[in-house]
Formats: structure tokens, sequence, C-alpha cells
């Protein structure tokens, strides 16, 4: 009788992989290009209209995957944007709100509960509300007013797999009223090509024993913690939160240099004093080649003084802040369900979310 053999990805992806999640990183990409093409003035000119109001701002409505694109898209006009861009995330709108803020709702449903609630609001207080989604209650919104407006987005997947749809046509929205200054077409298109060709290296069914999968077989074990500088705060995040919910575990966010006046001391490396677990952490460090010269200083102390052994610098590849985020959203999304896979984990599988709807929706 032959022994078993040990389960390949290919083996495991067979098994576990229930929805293809696979299958939607690998079109990440793809669904950035059709995104960007989808706004356009001549597609929307009511764009042309609302790019003439003088806005004190962006709010970004958003829950889980529909809402990681604000962030994102705030860290992108903090860096060379001409107004802010905050996120709210919740039933209501915050006490300062007024009508000449911009709201951005986003669900990819249009049915999350939280977003329809605030865009409701938004729209009450007489502002204007720009509407992503694919449908559901919030699509059906712009009926129902002159002040609201519809890009529709792709439904049919996991709102957390859909990031490419959704952050492209919030890009796309906020370039187009002149918010954020538009990529050449030149310069889009050889970002994306770039992109590709980093998705295909991390693909682990074609790369089986390739970085993402020894990564990932080496974090079986080992608490989860992941630092980076502030501009890529919206990375770190979604990191989390994709590893939250493809691969059911919890991982601790550290921001620099905001972690290195509180958090430093739990992680020990100077005296005696050290959380207990601070030697077993598995620390991921997301970095890029735009760092501040001081932040990279004080990353660089810590990994020379950091109590644990086991650490990783990510890198992002990427000449600008935008390329260099969307590389590490590949990163985490290859990453997050190759560890769900080694642990024999459908990345697809969610139920205490959609327990907690089915509760919330038993007792409306």
């Amino acid at each position: 009788m032959e022994p078993e053999h040990e389960p390949t990805l290919v083996d495991l992806a067979q098994r576990y992989d229930s929805e293809d999640m696979i299958g939607f990183i690998r079109r990440f990409v793809n669904d950035l290009r059709s995104g960007f093409e989808a706004v356009n003035v001549e597609r929307f000119p009511w764009l042309t209209t609302l790019r003439q109001a003088p806005w004190s701002g962006v709010i970004c409505l958003g829950m889980g995957g529909s809402g990681a694109g604000g962030d994102f898209l705030s860290a992108l006009t903090d860096s060379k944007g001409k107004c802010p861009v905050l996120v709210s995330r919740g039933y209501t709108l915050p006490a300062w709100f007024d009508a000449t803020w911009l709201v951005l709702a986003t669900s990819h449903s249009g049915n999350t509960e939280e977003t329809v609630s605030a865009a409701q609001m938004a729209l009450d207080r007489g502002a204007t509300v720009v509407v992503i989604a694919s449908g559901g209650l919030l699509a059906g919104l712009p009926e129902t007013s002159d002040r609201c407006y519809l890009i529709p987005t792709v439904g049919g997947q996991p709102p957390r797999t859909a990031f490419g749809h959704i952050f492209s046509r919030q890009l796309a929205c906020l370039e187009a009223l002149g918010l954020l200054q538009a990529m050449t077409e030149a310069d889009r298109n050889a970002m994306l090509l770039r992109l590709q060709q980093h998705n295909d290296h991390f693909d682990i069914l074609t790369n089986p024993e390739g970085d993402i999968a020894l990564l990932a077989s080496s974090l079986m074990d080992q608490p989860i913690a992941v630092i980076g500088p502030k501009e890529l705060s919206a990375v770190l995040t979604r990191f989390k939160n994709q590893m939250n919910e493809n691969a059911a575990r919890f991982v601790r966010v550290g921001v620099l240099p905001e972690m290195n006046h509180n958090e430093s001391v739990a992680w020990g490396g100077i005296g005696e004093d050290a959380d207990p677990d601070a030697t077993n952490q598995a620390l991921l460090l997301l970095t890029w080649e735009g760092m501040l010269p001081r932040v990279r200083q004080r990353l660089d102390w810590m990994v020379t003084h950091a109590s644990t052994e086991t650490a990783w610098n990510l890198t992002g590849e990427g000449g600008t802040l935008l390329e260099v985020m969307l590389y590490h959203c590949l990163v985490m999304d290859w990453l997050s369900t190759t560890l769900a896979l080694l642990r024999g984990k459908d990345p697809a599988a969610i139920a205490p979310i959609s327990s907690l709807k089915a509760y919330l929706n038993s007792i409306q």
C-alpha cells in the first residue's frame, strides 16, 4: 500500500476553494482596467456639473470590502489631492457634516444597511451623493433624488474580491471630478502591465513553491503582526481584514511613527519589559521606496531590537503610492487565501458574518 502523498496547493484549492477565490485574485488587474474604463464624462455627463462645485471635501461611506477603497482614496489625497477625503463607517454621519461635502456611498451589494442609512441621511441633509453599487437599495436612491447619481459596478462575487471593480471606479470618479490628478493612459497601462506580471508571479497554482507559498507556510502557527508607515495605513487595515475573512486569523496592526510612542514597549528588546507573546510574533513589515528617511530609520531600529526572530520585509513595487498599494493588495490576497488553504479553510467561508446578518434581519 502506497503512503498518502502530502496534498499540493492545487489539491487544496480543488478541495476547499468552493467559490473560486483564486480565480477572482487572478482577475484583479483586469477588474481594475475595466473599472477605470467604465467611468468617464461621456458615460456620466453629470460628472462635469459636479466638477464645478467648490467641495469642502469627500466623505466615503462603506463597510468591509466596500469601504476599503475610501481609505485608499484618503491616502492618495493626503499625498497629492486637492481636498480631504474622510471615511465614515456606520449608520450615521458626523455632526459637522453639511451639504458642502460630496458623499461617495459604496456597497457592493447595494444593501449594506449602515451605508444605506448614512446615504439616506446625507440626502435628507441636502447633500449630493454618488453611489457605487451593483444593485440593491443603494442603487435605487438616484430614482428618489435629483442629487443622487449612480456608477454601477459588477456584482456576483464576495465584496472583498471585488476591490478591483470598486476601487477603480472610486478613483476614476475622483479623477474625473478633478480632486485627484488623472494618470495618463500610457502611465496607467504601464502600471497595469507591471501589476499583471506580479500577479502572474504570485500565482500559487502555477508557482506552488514561490515566495507566497513559503511565507504562508511559515505563518501557520504564530500570531501575526503587520507594521508599516502612515501612508500605507489603508493597506495595513485591508491586510488585516483579508486575513480575518479569508484565513480566519487575527492580525495586529501597527502604524509608524505612532506605534513607536506606545507599542514599542510591548515589543520589548530593550530591558526586561515586553509582552509575554512578543518573542512568538510573526512580524510582517509593509514598506516602499517612498518612505520618509526618518520613518525608515525608526523601522530599522525596530528590526534591530525587536524580540521576535521571525520577521519579513514586504517591499511594495512601483514608483507611485497608488501602484505600491495595489501591489500590496496582490500580496495580501494571495497570502491570505494560501494560508486559508493550508489550514483547511474555504477562503470564501464567513459563517459568523452570515449568521449575524440573519440574526439582524430576524429582529427588524
